[in-house]
């Protein structure tokens, strides 16, 4: 789907709009990320969704090739495994952590060297599709800290690295 309407209809520089929603089909979750890293530069960024497409995938090839992120985490669900390590070789190529929980949500936190963020929550799985989707966004140094730290807690306590998963899968023991 290429989008007709540009992202400043849709979204305000995060500057001057700290605190923005929206319901749109003209907007994708890559969209917004890019978006995102053109204001905030260079970003450490981790991501969590239900699931992950190609299509995705290749839209952060060329953003992580373009150095606008420094390091990706992504969080995804256990039930999606299939789908995931149907995409391992491409996912191992773009994406430097990948943690597999029971979950089902879909955030994004941006955060650069100087200490700037962003913070999503979304409706989008990291797919690309027709529908309507929604976020929030919002430059909250309270709302990212939050997010950031119960992400952290299911990173550390009920996550499973899926490296580790895959390499079970692949060699038999």
């Amino acid at each position: 789907m290429t989008r007709n309407t540009p992202i400043s209809c849709i979204l305000k520089p995060l500057a001057q709009n700290p605190y923005q929603a929206y319901l749109s089909k003209e907007v994708q979750v890559a969209d917004v990320l890019e978006w995102i890293l053109t204001q905030l530069g260079v970003c450490d960024v981790w991501q969590t969704s239900f699931s992950i497409s190609e299509e995705f995938l290749r839209r952060l090839f060329f953003i992580k090739k373009g150095g606008r992120i420094k390091n990706y985490s992504l969080l995804l669900d256990f039930k999606a495994t299939q789908k995931t390590l149907k995409l391992w070789s491409f996912i191992a190529q773009v994406i430097d952590n990948v943690s597999l929980a029971d979950n089902h949500s879909k955030i994004l936190l941006a955060r650069n060297t100087s200490g700037q963020c962003v913070s999503v929550v979304t409706s989008q799985n990291l797919t690309r599709g027709n529908r309507l989707e929604s976020a929030f966004l919002t430059t909250d140094i309270q709302i990212f800290t939050a997010l950031d730290a119960q992400l952290r807690n299911v990173l550390k306590n009920h996550s499973i690295p899926f490296h580790d998963l895959y390499s079970r899968a692949v060699s038999p023991d």
